[in-house]
């Protein structure tokens, strides 16, 4: 007999051999209908897999991440068949999911690919679904698998770095693959598929190799899955954020300046200035010291960081001055300056923790291919900080610090989030710095934190940064998207590099613990994806102009700039549109502007010291006629629903 563990902490046993799918049905049939995958001991196994020692299992279902994740990979397989049937003499590659879906990259030879073909191939890929063949894992010799795939210089590539007896194919209809596994039980469950894309991509990510050509896919168990998820990426498109920034006039690109260097126009300036003082407010209130760091800093600074050994050889190369053998770098993280302010003078444990805050900006090479709008730049702000804290500090630190996070989300509108406690693998640990005693005492204190402020928290195992672990919080949008905002770590590692002291009460010299935080991550990407979760539709208090005043013609242009200067005294941000230019034409502006309340100025409102309120999206719901004083009254009521009050 073998012990199964199940997720809810209940141990039950069966005889050796049982499979996943037979547990799901000694738990219940409709359970067992709905298992397409599952997990032991963390690795993943086919529902038909025997089990033969005692272990934790889990079972997934489409719903969960594990489930969708074996659910595109096996039809990444059928997709693959289908190609080897339409194009004979590719080349297949690898065929992996990915967050939404799955891709094939294939050395499509002589052939050509074309949209024209993805009706036919989505078609093919359902027929032979429909037949429920089984996907079926065996094990093959390394000579055996070479053998069959002599003519694939892909596949014989990944099979030679292999080792005899760890080689696997999967069977299914006429098609086999080399494959690790992570399959559903038969085809017969997918109903619906959609190629996506092709796009070309380098064999194993290397451009000195072969270009390939990856074909983008996604599958679902249902077809108003499909339509649901295709009606997603229509909604996604038109919140873009690259869009959106271009349409009101936030950021621009230009490519004399550099690829992945933003330019920031007027407007989206002063929408980043709103979010830097919304912070500094706060961070002031607890007891946060505003620093500034050059761009630059001597190559030795981040040798002694570790930061140049991690990511030196792939960023931006160090610059070199008149003078022989000195070398600086453009600054890919704040911390190591930091660190050099902290060392400045001696501290006392009185004097502790000390807190600096900085907006700084830092510069990391991305690959051309990676840049992405303001989510994947080479240069970006971080609302960086970093506290230097007593041992005996460190948990009350760390809390404050989620409470600042959670202020920062609350205000914006971030209400649906997961906090990820990321961890280091747990089996390789050569691309971590620093002793396994400070490791322990770092994830133990990340983890008591989250506990003890209720977060709902996940593990990952291999997330950590290189120098401490963090908890990252996991965000999802407007359209259920995760995007990860926001970030504090524990670091017991950079005060021994930069040999961090502080005197203790035994008169004794001591290092301290180093918590590093940024509730935005950075102002690019934050920016990003609050324009996409809000498709600009920005809290009030945060919108470039809260109100436009529109004149129903240019004899009421004189009450409008005294009605401009009175909402200027109720600090409204607002401005007059005094174009030559019907009503009609100026509201549907201000609407594209996305500007919350269109304010319109005649006759009747000049005699009576009024406005006409028409609020943004809400055309056909008529006007309503206010006093400047109400109107300030209602900007105030609905920003103290949103903008939040820190407390300490």
């Amino acid at each position: 007999m073998i012990k199964i563990t199940l997720p809810d902490g209940s141990v039950k046993e069966f005889a050796a051999g049982i499979t996943p799918m037979d547990v799901a049905k000694s738990i219940s049939e409709g359970l067992a209908r709905n298992v397409i995958s599952a997990s032991f001991n963390g690795t993943t196994v086919e529902t038909v897999t025997p089990l033969t020692t005692d272990g934790s299992l889990v079972l997934f279902t489409w719903n969960d991440e594990g489930g969708k994740k074996a659910f595109w990979h096996s039809t990444s397989h059928v997709m693959a068949q289908v190609l080897e049937e339409m194009y004979p003499g590719i080349k297949l590659t690898l065929g992996p999911a990915i967050a939404n879906g799955f891709y094939y990259d294939v050395d499509f030879e002589d052939h050509k690919i074309t949209d024209a073909d993805f009706k036919k191939i989505e078609d093919r890929v359902l027929e032979i679904s429909r037949d429920k063949h089984e996907f079926k894992l065996r094990p093959v010799s390394k000579a055996e698998a070479l053998e069959v795939y002599k003519d694939n210089v892909y596949k014989t590539e990944l099979i030679s770095n292999l080792e005899d007896g760890t080689i696997t194919f999967c069977d299914h209809s006429t098609f086999t693959d080399l494959c690790r596994g992570g399959h559903i039980p038969n085809t017969g469950i997918i109903k619906a598929m959609k190629v996506m894309s092709v796009a070309g991509a380098y064999w194993r990510g290397d451009e000195k190799n072969k270009q390939l050509t990856r074909v983008y896919g996604i599958s679902f168990p249902k077809q108003k899955d499909l339509t649901e998820y295709l009606e997603l990426l229509e909604e996604a498109k038109r919140r873009d954020h690259r869009k959106l920034g271009k349409e009101l006039e936030l950021f621009a690109f230009s490519t004399k300046v550099g690829q992945g260097l933003p330019l920031w126009l007027p407007k989206g300036a002063a929408l980043r200035d709103r979010l830097e003082q919304f912070l500094k407010r706060a961070q002031k209130k607890a007891g946060y010291e505003q620093v500034v760091t050059p761009h630059i800093g001597q190559k030795e600074l981040y040798v002694t960081s570790g930061h140049y050994a991690k990511y030196g050889a792939d960023s931006f190369q160090p610059i070199n001055t008149p003078a022989e053998g000195e070398e600086f770098l453009l600054k890919p993280m704040n911390c190591p300056h930091h660190c050099e302010i902290y060392n400045v003078r001696p501290w006392s444990y009185k004097d502790l923790p000390k807190r600096y805050a900085e907006f700084g900006t830092v510069y990391r090479y991305e690959q051309s291919g990676e840049l992405h709008g303001l989510t994947r730049v080479r240069g970006f702000t971080q609302d960086d900080a970093h506290i230097f804290c007593t041992p005996e500090q460190l948990d009350e630190e760390f809390k404050k610090v989620i409470d600042l996070v959670l202020y920062v989300f609350g205000s914006l509108g971030f209400e649906n989030f997961t906090a990820q406690i990321s961890l280091r693998d747990q089996e390789n640990r050569e691309k971590y710095i620093g002793t396994d005693e400070n490791w322990e005492k770092a994830e133990n204190a990340i983890i008591n934190a989250a506990r003890d402020k209720g977060l709902n928290t996940v593990v990952e195992y291999g997330e950590a940064a290189f120098y401490g672990p963090k908890l990252d919080f996991m965000v999802k949008d407007a359209l259920g998207r995760q995007w990860q905002l926001g970030t504090i770590q524990v670091d017991y590692n950079l005060p021994e590099r930069f040999d961090l002291t502080y005197k203790g009460s035994d008169d004794q010299l001591h290092r301290p613990v180093m918590i590093h935080r940024a509730p935005f991550g950075s102002m690019e990407r934050f920016i990003a994806i609050l324009l996409e979760h809000t498709a600009g539709n920005f809290p009030l208090w945060l919108m470039p102009e809260q109100a436009i005043i529109l004149s129903l013609s240019e004899k009421y242009e004189i009450y409008a700039k005294k009605v401009l200067d009175l909402l200027e005294n109720h600090e409204i941000r607002a401005l007059i549109d005094n174009r030559n230019e019907t009503i009609g034409k100026k509201i549907r502006d201000a609407e594209m502007q996305k500007t919350p309340f269109m304010l319109i100025v005649g006759e009747e409102e000049e005699k009576n010291g009024t406005i006409s309120i028409r609020r943004h999206g809400q055309e056909g719901k008529g006007n309503i006629t206010v006093t400047i004083e109400e109107f300030a009254a209602i900007v105030t009521e609905e920003i103290n629903k949103t903008l939040k009050v820190f407390t300490v």
